[in-house]
């Protein structure tokens, strides 16, 4: 991240993978293309995770639909016509994939050339998304970050098909964080590329400020979970004042 504080809790997350941060660009990046065998566009991202490079591919890269999904190509009829939701058995009949298309969000047409790569904790870009892959540990942080100045609640959008569209164009179109779980998926479970259970979270630029100033502000062990003495005392005494409060205006409080 351009911005050093941010970088710094980043790095104390010490994700066991680490975020990427993702820009989307109708003019060329300036960093190096891909080199490397042609694979689907969710497979950029593993990439990106396993080598830490900073890069960036084009529509010719993706041997799959997320350059659909970022408006970078036209809807194909064969694709359209939900033939392949059928054969793999992800659909009972064309119809279901076929009417996806139709609400699918999809990022507006031409205005993406390019999608550059980098890892979060050393871009020196501004990103349009982060993007995290964590365990369900690590999730609790990231998770409550996006909401623990806001109170946004959680949402978990997705489709059995076309995950890309739901962590890539989704979270610019709505503005809003969007989390899916490894393995329910067809093409990354198909690609294997994943373990399954694991939580995928893209965090949209409009929700950056938040994110870090909570990272920065909250506690990332609760007081509920913490097993020392004193912080047992202080939740005590937190709660007894529940008590003490719902007493005063002749009330009661079930809350343990």
């Amino acid at each position: 991240m351009k911005n050093k504080n941010d970088s710094a809790l980043l790095e104390k997350l010490n994700l066991k993978i680490p975020a990427i941060a993702v820009r989307f660009c109708l003019e060329k990046p300036d960093c190096e293309h891909y080199q490397g065998d042609k694979v689907a566009f969710c497979m950029y991202m593993k990439y990106a995770q396993d080598t830490g490079k900073h890069f960036y591919i084009e529509a010719a890269d993706d041997a799959c639909y997320g350059k659909l999904a970022l408006g970078m190509e036209d809807l194909q009829p064969v694709t359209a016509s939900g033939e392949a939701g059928k054969d793999f058995g992800v659909f009972k009949t064309q119809m279901p994939n076929r009417l996806l298309y139709k609400d699918l969000p999809m990022l507006p047409k031409g205005t993406i050339r390019y999608v550059e790569y980098a890892p979060a904790i050393s871009c020196d870009f501004d990103p349009d998304l982060l993007f995290f892959l964590t365990d369900i540990e690590e999730a609790d942080i990231v998770m409550r970050a996006t909401s623990y100045i806001s109170g946004d609640f959680w949402e978990s959008v997705s489709t059995p098909v076309m995950s890309c569209t739901w962590m890539y164009a989704y979270p610019m179109i709505s503005k809003k964080v969007n989390h899916i779980t490894t393995g329910l998926y067809h093409g990354l479970k198909r690609r294997k590329a994943y373990p399954a259970g694991l939580r995928m979270i893209s965090v949209p630029f409009n929700k950056f400020p938040e994110f870090f100033r909570s990272l920065e502000e909250m506690d990332w062990t609760l007081i509920s979970f913490r097993e020392d003495e004193e912080s047992k005392a202080e939740l005590a005494r937190r709660m007894q004042h529940w008590q003490d409060m719902a007493k005063a205006i002749n009330s009661h409080v079930d809350l343990h």
